[in-house]
């Protein structure tokens, strides 16, 4: 676990990440049907506004847009040995294709109903619907001048071929994707270099990300209201504080670093277009510490430690291991996500990474219920009221707050299974918002039930509460019983008898010891 949290580290700090400046370098073109494509690039982007998109020209209008897609020296380059084989006055061309998903419909063909086609066949060349060895698509109906198709060629045995800068402005939010594009086999081994840029109006976040700068600026302020309230309690109550507080402390502290950072991060990002991979690795990495300390202090508090329990006796060495197992399961898995690129995981290799946080995350919630219910009945059998009073309040939260996430669970999986083209990326942001809105709900019912307080000591574990009933007995000197001659005899063989005056004193010992049942 160890060795492959290293090699995720690595991998995701040295590939490109997730941006809105899309580097192009070492990339290599897949075969699909008739076509050799390249992904070059998915984002949901959000009309500029119409005063800055009305020319005629693309370039003029480009200059004063506030949401645009553009090309930086985009250069292709083909092998030397494929060159040989060229004629000099034959020229082979790589395409651009750009389209909003919504005019998905309009790429592609086939002749006679056959399969369909990217590159144009001679088939439907000769049916005059396109040109041989071009990509093949047809007008938008609802958006005029889409798709649009872009074209670099070599010529004759030029082993570079450059795309010329330009900018398209975006008048229509939607998703845009792009693909780079061959249908010479001539071609293969074709290298790509360069950047796109992709523009929204307010700034360089990709548009399902826009949403989730201001969320974490809120969430800050959140735990800011938060973190006030608890240490002015904390402060108020210090002589009285509970080591379970002391850590409720740290994970407060924790939560206020990982927003805090994750608010300054978006906001870097959707200034310069590239995401900053040192202030991104502390976020998540903040933000694992938080969710493990999280984890481990509900489990605890379940087991009753502090208050059924003074130590964990020989669990700590599990719990500990539970939670490092954990940290590095879910470390990884936030690393690989959010400094690698979109691409970069496939839907397989994604799961090889989300299975065992999955299955770790299970483990902690059996073990809580079990722990809960453990305690709450040794409480039950105790009758202490107070204490238990206040673990049914946090069971009740815990059964909640597990009910609802199965139930988002549920959503999360419908939403993804019927968007397959990421056509409603306008409301994805808030997928992983509510995780962060659900645990630091359960965090505030948290700090409510055991808030710090002059009080709080009545809630720390006392051994006299807990001393067995039987056990009491054995320790009480059972009282002498008085026989008919007023002589008293005594319950073990080496007690002597006593005389009747002290009759009166047993039976006081005997009031003292039903009071003690």
């Amino acid at each position: 676990m160890a060795v492959r949290f290293l090699l995720a580290v690595a991998l995701a700090l040295l590939r490109p990440g997730e941006a809105s400046v899309h580097e192009y370098r070492g990339l290599g073109f897949a075969n699909k049907g008739n076509a050799f494509i390249l992904h070059a690039g998915s984002e949901g982007l959000y009309a500029a506004s119409p005063t800055n998109a009305t020319a005629e020209d693309d370039e003029d209008a480009a200059a004063v847009a506030d949401a645009f897609i553009r090309f930086d020296k985009i250069t292709f380059r083909r092998p030397e040995d494929a060159v040989d084989s060229v004629k000099e006055t034959s020229s082979a061309k790589v395409q651009v294709l750009v389209f909003e998903i919504e005019d998905r419909e309009m790429i592609g063909g086939s002749a006679y109903g056959g399969q369909k086609a990217i590159c144009c066949t001679s088939d439907l060349a000769k049916l005059g619907a396109c040109t041989e060895g071009s990509v093949i698509y047809r007008p938008s109906q609802v958006n005029p001048g889409w798709p649009k198709l872009f074209v670099a060629s070599f010529d004759g045995s030029d082993l570079i071929a450059t795309l010329l800068s330009r900018t398209i402005p975006i008048t229509k939010t939607g998703m845009y994707n792009m693909y780079f594009i061959h249908c010479d086999p001539s071609l293969a081994g074709l290298e790509i270099e360069g950047k796109t840029i992709w523009k929204n109006p307010t700034g360089y976040l990709p548009g399902r990300m826009a949403p989730l700068k201001n969320f974490f600026g809120l969430m800050s302020f959140a735990f800011v209201i938060l973190g006030i309230y608890w240490f002015y309690q904390y402060m108020k109550s210090w002589r009285e504080v509970l080591p379970l507080q002391n850590c409720i402390t740290l994970v407060i502290t924790l939560g206020m670093l990982e927003m805090a950072l994750w608010y300054f991060e978006y906001a870097e990002f959707n200034e310069t277009g590239i995401r900053p991979k040192g202030i991104t690795f502390w976020a998540v990495t903040f933000g694992t510490i938080k969710r493990t300390a999280a984890e481990v202090i509900v489990l605890i508090v379940s087991m009753g430690y502090g208050v059924v329990t003074p130590t964990l006796g020989g669990l700590t060495s599990k719990v500990v291991m539970l939670g490092g197992t954990f940290f590095l399961a879910t470390e990884t898995l936030e690393l690989v996500e959010n400094l690698g690129a979109v691409n970069d995981l496939s839907g397989k290799a994604r799961l090889f990474l989300v299975y065992p946080v999955a299955i770790l995350d299970a483990a902690f919630v059996v073990w809580i219920f079990i722990s809960l219910a453990k305690t709450i009945g040794k409480l039950q059998a105790r009758r202490l009221m107070a204490k238990l009073e206040i673990y049914r309040k946090f069971a009740i939260a815990l059964i909640v707050s597990v009910l609802v996430s199965v139930g988002w669970i549920g959503y999360e999986i419908y939403f993804k299974s019927t968007d397959v083209f990421n056509e409603r990326w306008q409301y994805a942001w808030i997928i992983p918002a509510f995780w962060h809105v659900l645990s630091f709900s359960l965090l505030c019912v948290i700090c409510y039930l055991w808030a710090p307080s002059q009080n709080s000591m009545r809630f720390a574990y006392d051994a006299s509460e807990f001393f067995d009933r039987k056990d009491n007995l054995s320790l009480i000197r059972p009282a002498p019983s008085a026989s008919k001659n007023g002589w008293s005899l005594s319950s073990t063989p080496d007690d002597k008898a006593t005389k009747n005056v002290n009759t009166e004193t047993s039976f006081d010992g005997d009031d003292e010891e039903n009071k003690r049942e």
